[in-house]
C-alpha cells in the first residue's frame, strides 16, 4: 500500500469514501457527478485502480461496497512526504520557508505553526 501514488482523480474518489463509506460504485458516481461530470464507468475504473493499490476495500457481495483501507491522515502524510522528497530533496526547512513566504497565512495560522514548531523542538530535546 502506497498512498502517495494516488492520482488527483483517485483522490476525489477517496474523498467521497472518507466522507461516507461504505458506498456502491453507483453511489460514489452520484456523489461525484455534479462536481466532476464523470460517468459511472469512469468511477468504476478509478475504484478498480484504488482496490489494486490496496487503498480501498471492496466487499464480495452484490452490489459491491467500497470503503477506505487507509485514513485521510495517512494519505496526507504520504503525499506530504512524497512532495517534500520530490521538490525539496527531503528537507523540511526549505519546504516550511517556501510555504511561510507564499501561503498568505492568517495570524491564527501563524500562531498554530509556531506552536507546532515549538512542540517539535521540545520533543527533539527529550
Amino acid at each position: 500500500m502506497n498512498p502517495s501514488k494516488i492520482s488527483e482523480s483517485e483522490w476525489s474518489v477517496m474523498e467521497a469514501l472518507w466522507e461516507r463509506a461504505p458506498l456502491t460504485a453507483s453511489e460514489v458516481a452520484k456523489a461525484l457527478h455534479e462536481r466532476t461530470g464523470w460517468a459511472e464507468n469512469t468511477v468504476r475504473t478509478l475504484l478498480t485502480r484504488l482496490v489494486e493499490k490496496n487503498v480501498i476495500h471492496a466487499s464480495d457481495g452484490s452490489p459491491r461496497l467500497f470503503s477506505p483501507a487507509v485514513s485521510r491522515a495517512e494519505c496526507v502524510q504520504a503525499e506530504g512526504s512524497s512532495f517534500m522528497a520530490r521538490f525539496f530533496q527531503g528537507a523540511a526547512q526549505p519546504l516550511l520557508v517556501h510555504f511561510a513566504r507564499n501561503a498568505h497565512l492568517t495570524p491564527e495560522e501563524v500562531q498554530e505553526l509556531k506552536r507546532v514548531l515549538d512542540e517539535s523542538i521540545e520533543s527533539q530535546s527529550h
